[in-house]
């Protein structure tokens, strides 16, 4: 696909930093944008970041090129307002009023560019905590996530920077959404996504369920389940997850492992006589199940047809089968650090279009990689870029 990318020609310029503004440009980029990522002169400090941050700038930034610029200088400012006179999306994610100390806030900007997209991924949409500032963790807490995903009374985040990851999603998908808008006003606009509002959406489904019902969702390690079996079963060596979600599949799977007697049960006939009957029925079916090996019952249970899972670690899914025959992780090199070097594959964008899977078409660049190719294209000069390196208004990549 990387001759025919949705999102070829389409230029960005990207003021980001850690997740979920690098995100929204990781969406774009991998479906062809030139996603042109403005960074201090030392790099992105993302860059730097130990232990859960370390996997956040290789895994959000590839498909980039890296410009490396002191926005504070004269010089510096001046090379990116050049930019973003022909850009058509801008995104930053820092903290609201520093885009407009620094000269690129919406309002300058859109009068030179009229057409320019400017989305920023924010903590809050406009309201009372709009100013505030907020993290991953903080949206999760407030916004209900965190209940939801602890046992009572321990609010836990969940296990990935879903919400950075969201809000990012959410802000690419405005973004699309305002270029197809300005298909026919030939106007740009400004979009904002947020993490709070993010996480609010995600837990909807919990406010319905208090709307309908009266009740209020339980947290999830506590929940009464829609279905009754639907969890973790352990077997001779290691657990699976099966889940039977309709009348259809528990017939499929009291016919698969020879259970007359329970399919025959009246009290357990239909979906919601297995909910009442749960604690009754779930002992039974742990007790099949510890017949068979994890290996035995999956096979088992794909034949028959049935949801199962492993319950696999991040690491385990480097090796996965089906994401390898899919193109579902794309290659990586490692640019700093202990591994530099090393090639590995990290996780593709989710989409499939026209057949195809979206690649790789610009490694995870170094800091300042582009920063002379970037300017050049622009209508510097070597004479003029190499100034502008002593002086430190900008910042090449070491040979």
């Amino acid at each position: 696909m990387s001759q025919n990318l949705p999102l070829k020609g389409v230029k960005v310029i990207e003021f980001t930093h850690m997740v979920m503004g690098p995100a929204a440009g990781l969406m774009l980029a991998d479906m062809g944008a030139d996603v042109i990522k403005i960074e201090p002169v030392g790099g992105d400090a993302t860059r730097r970041l130990l232990g859960s941050g370390s996997g956040y700038f290789p895994m959000y930034n590839r498909n980039k090129r890296s410009f490396c610029v002191n926005l504070k200088s004269e010089e510096g400012k001046a090379a990116v307002l050049k930019l973003i006179e022909d850009a058509d999306v801008l995104i930053e994610n820092f903290r609201p009023g520093t885009m407009d100390r620094l000269g690129f806030g919406y309002d300058d900007l859109s009068k030179s560019n009229p057409g320019l997209i400017y989305c920023s991924e924010k903590g809050f949409l406009a309201g009372p905590y709009e100013h505030r500032t907020a993290l991953d963790e903080v949206a999760q807490m407030m916004g209900g996530l965190a209940y939801m995903t602890g046992p009572p009374g321990q609010p836990l985040r969940a296990g990935a920077s879903v919400i950075d990851v969201t809000g990012g999603m959410f802000g690419a998908i405005g973004i699309l959404g305002a270029l197809f808008q300005r298909n026919t006003t030939g106007k740009g606009q400004k979009v904002i996504a947020s993490l709070y509002e993010s996480t609010v959406f995600l837990v909807g489904q919990h406010m319905a369920q208090k709307a309908v019902t009266g009740k209020a969702a339980a947290p999830m390690p506590a929940r009464v389940s829609a279905w009754a079996i639907y969890q973790v079963f352990q077997t001779k060596d290691e657990p699976v997850f099966v889940g039977v979600v309709s009348d259809k599949q528990w017939g499929l799977l009291c016919d698969s492992f020879g259970l007359d007697d329970l399919k025959n049960d009246p009290e357990l006939q239909t979906n919601n006589d297995r909910v009442i009957a749960k604690e009754r029925l779930v002992p039974l079916i742990q007790d099949v199940f510890m017949n068979y090996t994890k290996a035995a019952l999956m096979e088992k249970l794909e034949q028959t047809g049935l949801p199962f899972a492993p319950i696999a670690k991040p690491e385990d899914l480097f090796e996965d089968e089906h994401l390898n025959a899919s193109e579902g992780l794309v290659p990586f090199t490692v640019v700093d650090g202990e591994f530099k070097g090393e090639t590995v594959k990290l996780p593709a964008l989710p989409i499939e279009m026209d057949g195809e899977r979206f690649g790789l078409h610009q490694p995870v660049p170094h800091a300042g990689e582009h920063t002379r190719e970037v300017l050049t294209a622009a209508g510097y000069n070597d004479e003029q870029i190499n100034a502008m390196i002593e002086a430190g208004d900008i910042g090449e990549m070491e040979s």
